[in-house]
């Protein structure tokens, strides 16, 4: 599939000038200081030093003082408050964060997380009544909650109040809750607006020690459990996030909770510094995992764990249904490549939308998103629950799935989510009309741009600019992640220095080293799935790479490597 190759506004010069200056350093980075909005000495300073000191204030949240005071009011009454929240990473570890705080000062607490198949995403009847009858009476709803007008209804007639955290877009009407944290809330003037659903949570917990006069270095202490949340639920690490997640990096990689200490232990990447993608790739799955396959409260006990031995029996069983669900999903997603290949006019198609009854709830996310890498266009991946068809949605770059699905809103039971990825149901018998109006709705309003693949890069640089200075600065713009990628570069007019091979159990990958035209500068690199480029360039053809940078450790010795993302052969 080709990639559009699409570079970033380099910026003013004198602008671009000024600031190489000003920071001493050369003109390529300060213009990637340019691109991330930072066009001073004191916003270099403010980026590049991360500080705590710069969180805003809670209070400047709508609602915060009605929910702490509320908070206050159950604590001071004795009444038995219920921490209730999404199946998914951010809602389980907003879960975590508010029950390990609590549980130091407070005993009548409890934690609840739905089913996601009998259930379903969000609050529900059945999690209100299990309140009820457990003798809860304030219920703090984490990353959800912000849509469920008539389930707050339902609690206040059985006497329960609600305050919502949540950071999804809320709809024309808000729950008639106790508070509504939401910092997307219209009449909301909260600076900054991306958080997390843990985040809301950890602004909550903000305002209350601001309240009640405890140290916010109580707050910090789960701030490993946010920088979780941040990466897995893909909010941009910038302004209020980029200091949490770099703090809660920090405390990941140094002195992690048991919990997360027992799946970065699990997943092989203890004793070193933790990542933004280590997170997404291999701590977020796991947690995630026991959502899909068990049941999501199997993480928050894991996150909760004040043991190490019985972190790591649960951190292993967590494990175990990550394994499960890396083959189930593979196996669905076989499938559902093959629906596609039997079937012409889909082959053809803007969208894909598949139905099968048979497939597992848990995991038609993840392959929607496995399609996407083949069939680049919005998709739809369907099955059978209850009554219902349900499951869920990935978009390409630049589309508004959210608004291509409310355009079939009528056809639905139940949808939610944003631009980027939603989730829905419907009746069975409205499937084939979902699939021709959803179909008709992005046919008519995607652009050919965004059925291609678009790579941003950020500057065009000679292989021989780079150095152990020049990543030394690359390595300060960490933590990386949306709104703050990794920096991408474009050399042009490459060869292979004739060491080049594939790798890989299936050899679909090329390890090469490469020199630009001109410059005896090599640099060792590796380029994931390309494996078709490998005869024209071990032949000798130059071309053009794109490319990140990263450090390769290797029998205790570091080089710095070039992650290839994209080829374009030149003529030879």
């Amino acid at each position: 599939m080709e990639k559009r190759w699409v570079f970033r506004d380099p910026g003013d010069p004198e602008q671009v000038a000024f600031l190489a200056e000003r920071l001493n350093v050369r003109p390529v980075l300060a213009s990637l200081m340019i691109q991330r909005g930072i066009t001073s000495y004191e916003e270099a300073v403010r980026f590049f030093r991360p500080s705590l000191s710069n969180l805003y204030d809670p209070f400047l949240m709508k609602d915060m003082d009605v929910a702490v005071d509320r908070l206050d009011l159950a604590i001071r009454s004795g009444e038995s408050i219920l921490f209730y929240g999404d199946y998914d990473v951010d809602g389980t570890t907003a879960v975590a964060l508010m029950y390990s705080f609590f549980r130091k000062r407070y005993s009548k607490i409890g934690y609840y997380i739905p089913d996601r198949y009998s259930e379903g995403y969000g609050i529900s009847y059945k999690g209100i009544d299990f309140a009820f009858e457990n003798g809860y009476s304030l219920i703090v709803a984490l990353d959800c909650g912000i849509k469920a007008i008539e389930k707050v209804k339902y609690a206040t007639q059985r006497h329960i109040d609600f305050i919502i955290c949540d950071h999804h877009l809320p709809g024309e009407q808000l729950p008639d809750a106790v508070a509504v944290l939401d910092p997307k809330r219209f009449d909301c003037q909260y600076p900054f607006k991306e958080l997390s659903g843990c985040g809301v949570g950890f602004k909550l917990l903000q305002g209350y020690c601001k309240q009640n006069g405890i140290s916010e270095e109580e707050v910090y202490q789960q701030i490993d459990l946010l920088a979780v949340s941040i990466a897995s639920d893909i909010v941009p690490i910038v302004d209020e996030n980029r200091v949490l997640a770099y703090y809660g990096l920090e405390k990941l990689s140094t002195n992690p909770s048991k919990g997360l200490k027992s799946i970065i232990k699990i997943a092989g990447i203890e004793n070193q510094k933790i990542a933004i993608d280590d997170i997404v790739f291999r701590i977020g799955p796991r947690i995630n995992a026991a959502g899909r396959m068990e049941s999501g409260k199997t993480a928050v006990d894991l996150l909760c764990a004040t043991d190490d031995g019985v972190a790591y029996e649960v951190g292993s069983l967590i494990d175990s249904c990550n394994n499960d669900r890396k083959n189930i999903d593979r196996n669905i997603t076989h499938e559902a490549l093959r629906m596609i290949a039997h079937d012409t006019h889909l082959q053809h198609s803007a969208s894909t939308v598949l139905f099968n009854p048979t497939w597992h709830k848990g995991v038609v996310g993840i392959v929607a998103s496995r399609l996407i890498e083949i069939y680049y266009r919005p998709t739809v991946v369907l099955t059978k629950s209850g009554n219902l068809a349900t499951g869920s949605a990935r978009s390409v770059q630049g589309y508004d799935l959210y608004q291509a699905i409310e355009a079939c809103s009528d056809l639905l039971e139940n949808f939610g989510g944003h631009m980027y990825a939603a989730g829905l149901s419907m009746k069975l018998e409205n499937v084939d009309e979902f699939k021709r109006r959803f179909e008709g709705h992005v046919s008519r309003t995607i652009t050919p741009e965004m059925l291609s693949p678009q790579i941003d890069i950020d500057a065009k640089i000679r292989l021989e600019e780079i150095n152990d200075r020049f990543f030394e600065v690359i390595k300060h713009f960490q933590p990386f992640g949306p709104g703050n990628m990794s920096p991408v570069f474009v050399a042009e007019d490459v060869h292979d220095t004739g060491n080049s091979r594939l790798v890989g159990n299936g050899k679909e990958h090329i390890k090469l080293t490469v020199a630009q035209n001109g410059s005896q500068v090599k640099f060792d690199a590796i380029a994931f799935q390309m494996a078709e480029y490998y005869r024209d360039i071990h032949n000798g053809q130059p071309f053009d790479i794109c490319f990140s940078l990263y450090e390769n450790v290797y029998r205790g010795a570091t080089t710095l490597q070039l992650r290839v993302k994209d080829i374009k052969l030149r003529d030879a």
